[in-house]
Order: C-alpha cells, then sequence, then structure tokens
C-alpha cells in the first residue's frame, strides 16, 4: 500500500495556496493537512511533527520564508515557492530539496515531490541500511572493488573509461560514463568542475578561478563550471 505524505503550505497569496492545494490533491498519495496565509499560522501543524512536506513561500509580511525556515528544529522536506530568484541559493544552503520559481506548472511541480518524497524516505530509513548504502562497487582490472564514497578524491574521464584516484595512491580504471557518474555521486558531494573530472569537494584543499587543488593534484575547472563550483564551494 502506498504510503500518504502529509503536505503543508504557507503562503501569503490565496491564489498561490489554491494552485498548490490542486496540484496536490492531483497526487494519491499526497495530503494537504494545513494551508496557511503566514508563518506563525504554521506553526502549530510543525510541532504537532506530522508535516512530510512543506511548500514554503519567501516573500511573505511578519516573518519571511528564510527566517521561517531558521526557526525549525526538526525540518520536513522544504520546497521554496517563490517569485524571486535571488534567493535560490540561499535556500540550498539551508538544505531545500527544491526552489519552485513562480509561475510553475504541474511537471515541475511534479518533479519537486519527488525529490522532497525521497528525502523523508532517506530520513525514515533504518541506520544500518544507510550505512551499507555507503559504499560503490567498481570494476576494473577484472575485479570488482569495494570502495567508499569519502575515500574517492577525484574521477578523470578517459574516452569511454574513467579513472578513479583513491587515498593511499590507489587507481582504478573502469568502463563507465562521466555523465553518469556525475549523477550518481551528486548525493556524495562530487561535483563535475570540467568536462574531464569530477571531485569530491570534501577533498579540495585550495581553489582559484581557473583550478582547484586535491592536496598537491591540481584539477583544471572548466569555463562553463567556475561559477556553478565557486557558489557550491562557498569559499
Amino acid at each position: 500500500m502506498q504510503r500518504r505524505y502529509n503536505c503543508l503550505i504557507v503562503d501569503d497569496e490565496q491564489l498561490a495556496r489554491t494552485l498548490l492545494s490542486a496540484y496536490i490533491e492531483k497526487i494519491p498519495h499526497l495530503e494537504v493537512v494545513g494551508s496557511c496565509k503566514s508563518p506563525l499560522e504554521a506553526m502549530n501543524y510543525l510541532r504537532e511533527g506530522n508535516v512530510d512536506i512543506l511548500f514554503l513561500d519567501i516573500q511573505m509580511p511578519e516573518l519571511n520564508g528564510v527566517d521561517f525556515l531558521k526557526t525549525i528544529a526538526q525540518q520536513p522536506a522544504v520546497i521554496f515557492t517563490t517569485a524571486y530568484a535571488e534567493y535560490a541559493v540561499t535556500s540550498y544552503e539551508l538544505d531545500a530539496v527544491d526552489y519552485l520559481l513562480k509561475p510553475f506548472g504541474f511537471d515541475r511541480f511534479v518533479k519537486a515531490v519527488n525529490k522532497a518524497i525521497e528525502k523523508v524516505e532517506a530520513k525514515n530509513t533504518p541506520s544500518d541500511k544507510k550505512e551499507a548504502e555507503e559504499v560503490l562497487y567498481i570494476k576494473g582490472d577484472q575485479k570488482i572493488y569495494k570502495v567508499e564514497p569519502s575515500s574517492i578524491l577525484y574521477i578523470e574521464g578517459l574516452k569511454e573509461y574513467v579513472s578513479y584516484f583513491i587515498e593511499n595512491q590507489q587507481r582504478i580504471i573502469s568502463l563507465h560514463s562521466l555523465t553518469k557518474l556525475e549523477k550518481e555521486l551528486a548525493q556524495y558531494n562530487f561535483m563535475r568542475v570540467h568536462r574531464s573530472y569530477i571531485v569530491n569537494l570534501n577533498h579540495v584543499t585550495a581553489f582559484e578561478r581557473h583550478a582547484l587543488w586535491i592536496d598537491k593534484e591540481e584539477i583544471p575547472i572548466g569555463k562553463t563550471y567556475r561559477d556553478t563550483v565557486k557558489e557550491k564551494l562557498n569559499w
């Protein structure tokens, strides 16, 4: 049986609340538990702890959505809904799962909801299962290597192959695609910084406009990736 996810809407505009309610009602496993015109109204719902997904506007009287989110100790999966694009970076710093820029359509709404559900389910996964998932199995040299994502320093693309550079000077060459790895490893704080490189941001020791360093190894930063890398590192 499909689990139902409780949704709370917080937006000072009636039309926005009505649209979100209509979108939520189209998805059988979502349910609106509250529709509030201000963050102060929403506090009681959040205290009860039965909110899975919070749709939160930013520009509101009395208390804006960003400041309100900072006051919530046990946060649900948060999707910002706003007409102001300049808050996008701030929203991800606050660990929001998505940022819907008004006006948005139902297809974009569904993508955001799917991300939110993934976060809710991950939060509810038993800790022993989570630990079991924190391992990658890499095929290379006619072997299968069991590797912790945190031990990978960076990955270099070699046409149809990739080369994993791992702590303790280990290197594994495997038949894989950088594009696929970019998506698969994003959850572990990896990022594409060049058409030929993905790096583990946790291992970056120095950064400048055209390159970054992992210990003494210099990794080039491609022109199209520069702004995103700088924003993600937040140095």
